[in-house]
Formats: structure tokens, sequence, C-alpha cells
């Protein structure tokens, strides 16, 4: 029987007279009667297609940390598409997080990570035999009986950090796993050189090379596809969810045929196709990085060690300012064509998106680079490459309705995020692509939300203790519509108003505030001029 998981307790009574076998959609528990149950003295043992995984169970929640779904992207592999991984004899120990993705700890200032990195976690709802049934999905956990009535849904969050930082445990999986019954996957993925470093040009087994990171993602969903019905998921309901770098790689699952049927919907949390650099501009960050190193060949790069690759990115990002040099590329293979040219002559239907930007975005930039307060040439050259003259010839004309904020932070909150993801709202609405748009607006003392400000409302548990009574309902209202839309439901009502569809006749979004409420959009930012990468370097 495939997708077997069972469940062992170390029992400290005499009595371990076997009580139940409980059968659940494949899945094997065994309980033992009079046994003290001790927190964290549980594991689980569960059947993938690669061999057995050893787990624990956390919170009534099954955890399993550090799954391989792929093979160590090392030496042969260095700069290629991930493969997928090989058999284990052994039962695999995947109770603790795999290593993070080679990046720079800039607190320690050190190289950090691995390129042995491609793996996910998963939280799975679980109900033992004695309680009946779960409060949620109708998970019957009876003697015999058939187990679940309906498989889970699966939410995969892709992280974000610029695509050179981060990890898939920066976010806690009971959120979701815990309360709402969705099964939660989180995923690391290659970043920075190891995942976006164009190499096409120099020998065709790397002509994939400037996508791996995203190309890890699509392996990541195909093991998904192959496995999570093992864990009681339902493949054909896989939301993908990411915030920042995060959701401008998720975007581009929308552009590349090998996703095609691997994800239902998508959930995007300031980010869209801006991410994607042409190949030119891919080569002159290479250039760039062989600059830093004093090379003049691409091919010595295979030869460096990963401590040398990672110091040299670093060098080349130069801080908050390298935020887009890193990134997926249309190099032909993997994404074949401008991002809104393949939506408007592929659009699939039978995909469902929510998406979203803050109304400060640019604020921790600003706050991080003190140039952008009074920008010159140089500081806008270093943000945007060539792309800088359109917002300097933009100048105040993006202030479309700023509010309290400052004319400079709504400047390149537009063009840092907001017109990018309005742009790719208005494309899919227009391929009959349903979409929810939102604005998160809410701060105490209305200065703005930040960049990733959302994501403690996002994924709200019931204890956060830094949330006031106002935020405390906020959060439960944003949690909510997005576990309703992870459901495969609309995101429902806030403050009993529906959630209209984004469409190219009325363009309504869901702003979150101390009042939250739909918005008709009168008037949309976007620079006609602008190309749709937010980077360009030719």
């Amino acid at each position: 029987m495939t997708g077997q998981i069972h469940q062992h307790y170390k029992c400290t009574c005499q009595n371990h007279q076997f009580l139940q076998v409980i059968l659940a959609a494949g899945i094997f528990l065994l309980c033992f009667s009079g046994c003290s149950i001790p927190a964290g003295s549980q594991t689980i043992i569960a059947k993938t297609d690669k061999g057995y995984i050893r787990g624990a169970i956390e919170n009534n929640i099954l955890v399993f940390k550090g799954i391989p779904y792929a093979k160590s992207p090392e030496g042969e592999l260095r700069f290629k598409s991930p493969q997928p991984a090989d058999r284990w004899a052994d039962t695999l120990s995947c109770e603790n997080f795999g290593n993070i993705a080679a990046q720079y700890d800039g607190g320690k200032k050190a190289v950090a990570g691995n390129e042995n990195c491609l793996s996910l976690n998963i939280y799975a709802p679980f109900v033992p035999a004695s309680t009946g049934t779960s409060s949620d999905m109708g998970r019957t956990m009876k003697p015999g009986a058939a187990g679940l009535k309906r498989k889970l849904p699966v939410v995969v969050w892709v992280h974000g950090g610029a695509m050179t930082s981060g990890s898939g445990m920066g976010m806690n999986g009971h959120a979701f796993a815990d309360q709402d019954s969705i099964i939660t996957v989180t995923i690391n993925y290659r970043l920075g050189v190891f995942g976006f470093l164009y190499m096409g040009d120099q020998r065709g087994d790397y002509r994939t090379s400037g996508n791996n990171g995203l190309l890890d993602c699509i392996r990541a969903l195909r093991w998904i596809k192959d496995n999570i019905s093992s864990f009681g998921g339902d493949p054909s309901a896989v939301t993908v969810m990411g915030e920042s770098a995060g959701a401008k790689l998720v975007s581009t699952l929308l552009v590349s045929p090998q996703a095609n049927g691997l994800f239902r919907q998508l959930i995007l949390e300031s980010g869209a196709v801006q991410c994607i650099r042409d190949s030119a501009t891919a080569k002159n960050i290479r250039q760039r990085l062989l600059d830093t190193l004093h090379l003049k060949d691409p091919a010595d790069l295979f030869k460096l060690s990963t401590s040398a690759l990672i110091e040299a990115q670093n060098k080349v990002c130069s801080g908050a300012q390298g935020t887009n040099y890193f990134g997926p590329v249309q190099d032909g293979e993997v994404i074949s064509e401008d991002p809104y040219t393949y939506i408007s002559t592929h659009p699939d239907q039978k995909i469902k998106l929510l998406m979203g930007t803050n109304n400060a975005e640019s604020k921790m930039f600003m706050n991080a680079d003190k140039r952008l307060f009074h920008a010159d040439d140089q500081a806008l050259k270093d943000w945007f490459g060539t792309n800088y003259r359109h917002i300097k010839s933009a100048g105040l004309k993006a202030m479309a309705k700023p509010g309290q904020l400052s004319p400079v932070m709504n400047l390149f909150t537009q063009y840092m995020y907001q017109m990018h993801s309005y742009r790719l709202a208005d494309a899919l609405a227009k391929s009959k692509i349903p979409v929810w748009m939102y604005r998160f607006d809410y701060s105490r003392d209305n200065s703005g939300a930040n960049h990733a400000q959302e994501l403690g409302y996002v994924w709200y548990s019931g204890n956060n203790t830094g949330f006031n009574a106002e935020e405390i309902k906020l959060a439960v209202q944003v949690h909510r519509s997005w576990v309703q839309f992870i459901k495969g439901k609309n995101p429902g009502k806030i403050n009993g108003q529906s959630w209209p569809l984004f469409t190219q006749q009325l363009k309504t979004v869901m702003v979150f505030d101390h009042v939250s409420g739909p918005q008709v959009q009168e008037d949309i930012y976007n620079d006609p001029l602008y190309p749709s990468a937010g980077f360009v370097l030719n």
C-alpha cells in the first residue's frame, strides 16, 4: 500500500496491547492502549516514492523536515537543472530542517548554508484516533473507516529574500496546519549565483542555469504532486504562495510551460513578473561577478568554492540595491518570451490568483539606502539599471492619490512593486483568469504599511502577543480570507462586504486598514514606457 504512515509511541506503561489500526486514505496510525505519551517522544514513519522517512508529531500535527526532493546540486550538477532524488534504503530521518541554500549572512559577515539544500518540510493535520473527528475538514478517525471524507488542500510557501537569502523554515507551517486543516509545505531553492547565474551561452548543458531556482520550485511541485496524497493532501488542490522575491518567483510559474498542471492557485504578496531579466542583463550581472573576482573567462566560475562565489555575489549586490540583480531569465528555454505576451497567448483559465501590495513598500528600502530620499542618477542606476531614466522622467507624476505618504516614497513604491502587480492583474483579467486584488495599508501611526508588514497577519496563529485588539481583529480577517482562498473558495467578506473579482471594467481591491473594505481604483498608475522587467542592464 503506498503512502503508509506508522505512528510509534515510547510507552511508559506495562500494557502494550495493540488497540486499533485506523485506515485513512492509505495512512496507518498505530496507537497503544494505556500508554502515557510524553511530549516530543512521538515519531512518524511515512513512505514516499523514494523510500521511508521519519518525522514527528508537534501539536498534534505530523511534521517532516528536510525531505530531499532532488539530488544534491553539487559537483557535476552545479549550475544545472535539478534531478530527481535517488532512492534510499534505510528510513531517512526527517526530524530536523535541512541545509539552507548557500547565502551571505550579513549579521555574521560570513557565508552560510550549503549547496546541498534542495529539501522541503511538510506540516500535515492529524487527529489521534481517540478524539474521533477533526474540527474542520471532517477527517473521521474510526476503526476500519474509509478515512478522509475528502483530501486536504495544500499550500506551498516559497520564501522571499531578494533571491539571495532566506529559507523555507522562515515561516511556521503550524499557522495553517494546526487550526485550518491545510497541509503546509515550505521549500528551499537555490539562491543567487547557484540559482540564477546565466551560463547558457557557455555550454549547452548549462542552458537553463539562469532559471535553476525556478526549476527547483517546479521540481518540488512535482514531488508534491507525486507524494502529497500519502500525507492526506489533494494534489489537484495546490496553492503556491510567496512574498517579495518569493512572490516574484511564484509568478514565473505562470509563464513556464514546465509548471503546467502542478498548481491550481497562486498567492502573490508584493511581487510579480518584474523579476524576469533579459539575457543581456543577466550576462552583465555575470560580468560584474567576473570583474569582482578578477576573472575573464566565465568557465572559471565552475571551479570556485562556494564561499568564493557567495562572497563575490555579496560584493556585486552591495546591500539593498542588489534586490533585483538575481532572478529568472528569459532564456528561450524555461521562459521563452515576454511574460505578458505569454499570458495573453497561453491563458490558463483553470487557475485563480489572489495578489496585492502594501501601500508603503519602498519604506524598507529607502531606510536601508538613504540615498533614495534624495536620489541622484547613480542611486537610480544602482536600483533600476538603465531603467533609471524612466523613474527620473516620471518625477512627481507617479503621485496618484498618495494620501499621507511622502511623494518620493509613493514614487518608489510604484516602480518597485505596485505598477507591476496591477499590470499583471490587468493581463490576467483580460485573459479571463480570476484574480482577487488587495492592498494592505494598515499601520498604527498611519505612516503606511512597509514591505512584508502583511506577513504577520497572513500567518496569524492566535499567539502574536505584539498585536493590540484592533490588529488581532485585522489579523483574523486577513488570515481567514487567505484560508478561504486556499480551500478553493472566494476570499469571502470583510466587515460584511464581499471581496469582488478584479476585472478590466471594475478594478476593485480589498483595502486592509483600520476599517477594511473594497475600493474601486479609479486611477491606477502605469508608466507605459517602462519595460516589464524591473531591472535592466544593457
